[in-house]
Parts: structure tokens; C-alpha cells; sequence
């Protein structure tokens, strides 16, 4: 679905990506999850061709992103952090952006927009920030584009919101689909994504699957600091302890602590990319 090899990029004289490689493969969720200023919303630009490489490939959907040509724009959706959306009102939006997509479906458009609450008739302009993001997922998720990307999705959205977001992304997913959320609310996405892909400092430290990751850690909380060694790869004082990230679970797969896991995979990469290489997974 969409190939990165090689890809250099930076703002100025000073380089985000050096020679980064990235695959994302149909029918999967992704988790890119980021410190703020990591490049998440840097990369999901160079994958729709609103930014270009300074050298490196991108293939997308079977184009070049940079080309922005329309077979390749009616199969991709972005969903920008900053939204400026027009001064019309949402039937209006429906109905001059829908034709660019082949696969877009009114029934379930309308059903989303039911789900958030959302009137159709009133000019998007005039509502909330909360209420323009829900719009434009719903239309977004309507598409039914091969690749959908969000960014920062939860931003702005309530507690109700964000789970019925996270249900409405998963039962809009289909296996020719690639959907990426890019957050740095961790927490937002934990039970929704099924590959995490971490970025940081315009580097890929991590492109595993939920369950491999489950397999290969361990997760736990304790009393005290844990003794250096025993597979131990971070810990963190926590509250009434000490939260611990261990590597050998010996292919038996525990919950997954996301947060956890991001702060111990920018504390340690090299750590975490050692125990996941092939020897380690067998």
C-alpha cells in the first residue's frame, strides 16, 4: 500500500528524515506515534504529495504522491490537525467533494453523522472544533479511500467521543484498506490499532505488530526498583511503585502497556530493536 525507501527530508539546512524506510501493508490500523515535533505530521504530508522528498522513493497506492494525480488523490484521505474548513454548510461539503470519490457512501456518511450528532444543515464554520473534526471523520471514513490518514484525530474530541471515534474507525476498516493515526495521545488509540510504527527525530524506531510486541514483553508494576538485568529494558516511578518493561515472555502474549512501551522504545531503541529482530522472535 505504500513504500518509503530511502527518503530525505528537512526544513531548511537541517534534516527531519535521512535515509528512512517505511512500509505500511492493506488491511491494517496504525498506530504512528510520536513526541511533538517528531515528523508524524511531516511524513503524512510527504505521503499525499502536499510536501516533497529532497531524494528517497514514495510509492502510494501505486503512485507517486508527489505527482498528485487524480487516480491517486480519489484513493487517499487526509484528515489534517489543523482544520479550515469552508463557509458552507455540511450538505453543501457532501455534495461539491463526494464526486471525487468514487467509493463514497451517503448512507453511511449519514449514519456517521448521526452517531456524533451531528446537523448537516448548519455551516461548518458555525460549529465547535470538536464538532468539524466529527464531521470531517465521518467524511472522511465515508470515502472508503485505500488510504486514510488522521492526524492528531482526538484532539478536541470528549471522553464519549474518543470511544465512539475508536468504534467507528474499527467497523469502518476493510482488508484493502490502510488506515494510520498518528498521535501522541497514546492512550487514544491503545485498543483501536493492531501496528504501532514509532517515530523519533525523523527515524522509524518501530514497525511491529501488537500481538508480536505482546509476545515478546513483559509488562509489570512494582514495589520496588527492579535490579538492572533480568531482562529488564525501562522502568519508571510511578505511583505506589515502579512501572517495568521486561523483555522473554517466551511467546506468551500479555496486555499491552502502549504508553509504556513508547517511552521504553525512546529510552532504549536499540534495546527493543534487538530483542525483535528474527533470532529473537523464533
Amino acid at each position: 500500500m505504500l513504500e518509503a525507501r530511502q527518503v530525505n527530508f528537512g526544513y531548511g539546512p537541517d534534516p527531519l528524515f535521512r535515509d528512512t524506510d517505511l512500509t505500511l501493508a492493506p488491511g491494517h490500523i496504525y498506530g504512528l506515534l510520536g513526541l511533538n515535533g517528531a515528523g508524524k505530521t511531516t511524513l503524512l504530508k510527504l505521503m499525499t504529495g502536499l510536501l516533497f522528498a529532497n531524494s528517497g522513493e514514495i510509492t502510494a497506492c501505486g503512485h507517486d504522491p508527489a505527482r498528485r494525480a487524480p487516480g491517486f488523490l480519489a484513493k487517499v484521505f487526509l484528515l489534517p490537525e489543523e482544520l479550515n474548513v469552508p463557509g458552507v454548510t455540511g450538505k453543501e461539503y457532501v455534495a461539491a467533494r463526494s464526486p471525487f470519490y468514487p467509493d463514497f457512501d451517503r448512507a453511511q456518511m449519514q449514519r456517521y453523522l448521526d452517531e456524533f450528532e451531528i446537523p448537516e444543515h448548519k455551516k461548518l464554520t458555525a460549529l465547535s472544533h470538536g464538532q468539524q473534526k466529527k464531521f470531517l471523520l465521518s467524511f472522511g471514513l465515508a470515502c472508503n479511500a485505500s488510504l486514510v490518514l488522521l492526524d492528531e484525530p482526538t484532539n478536541g474530541l470528549d471522553i464519549p467521543s474518543k470511544g465512539l471515534f475508536r468504534r467507528l474507525v474499527a467497523e469502518a476498516m476493510s482488508d484493502g484498506q490502510t488506515i494510520v493515526v498518528s498521535t501522541h495521545q497514546v492512550r487514544d488509540v491503545e485498543s483501536l490499532v493492531d501496528l504501532i510504527v514509532i517515530l523519533h527525530e525523523g527515524k522509524v524506531l518501530l514497525n511491529r505488530t501488537v500481538s508480536e510486541l505482546s509476545g515478546n514483553l513483559r509488562f509489570s508494576v512494582s514495589g520496588n526498583r527492579p535490579e538492572e538485568g533480568n531482562g529488564l529494558i525501562y522502568t519508571e516511578r510511578t505511583v505506589g511503585g515502579y512501572a517495568n518493561v521486561f523483555k522473554d515472555r517466551g511467546g506468551d502474549e500479555g496486555a499491552l502497556d502502549m504508553e509504556l512501551l513508547f517511552k521504553a522504545v525512546i529510552a532504549n531503541p536499540a534495546a527493543c530493536a534487538a530483542l525483535l529482530t528474527t533470532e529473537n522472535r523464533k
